[in-house]
């Protein structure tokens, strides 16, 4: 069996003395619960090393990954559910995760929303205390007196 110390998957460097499990939430957009859940719908055991897959298991992975709702992957699952333009279900990964999360950011700046509203004043959005945290800007503080030291 052939040992590989870096594994690339769906675009990301993963170690290959991690645990797959583990490995694989090294993917933008997957946590360690969907990684558990890709490794079973794969078949591959979640506490094997990252560096012992084969080429055949990593496109596996890589399948699981990019088409969740054909592997009966629950919908609760995934990152994208109802999608705004096709209604349907997804599971976004890496640099189209961060497009469309700021597409959406965009869109509510367009309609007004109020959570559109507060990403555009830089406030937060999530309903967060806003009276003493969440601050911008530096601090302005008491400034302490200089004591004079003797010899001058």
């Amino acid at each position: 069996m052939e040992y590989n110390h870096q594994l690339r998957i769906a675009g990301a460097d993963c170690p290959g003395n991690w645990l797959v499990a583990h490995a694989i939430t090294k993917i933008r957009g997957v946590g360690y619960r969907l990684a558990t859940q890709i490794c079973h719908k794969a078949e591959i055991d979640p506490e094997m090393r990252c560096g012992f897959l084969t080429e055949d298991e990593v496109q596996l992975i890589e399948d699981v990954i990019t088409n969740c709702s054909a592997f009966d992957i629950p919908a609760w699952m995934l990152n994208r559910q109802k999608d705004i333009e096709s209604g349907e279900d997804l599971h976004i990964i890496s640099n189209d995760l961060i497009d469309i999360i700021r597409l959406d950011i965009e869109r509510e700046k367009k309609t007004r929303s109020y959570r559109g509203i507060r990403h555009y004043l830089g406030l937060p959005v999530r309903g967060q205390r806003t009276k003493t945290s969440g601050r911008g800007g530096t601090t302005i503080g008491v400034s302490k007196k200089k004591v004079k030291q003797s010899g001058e």
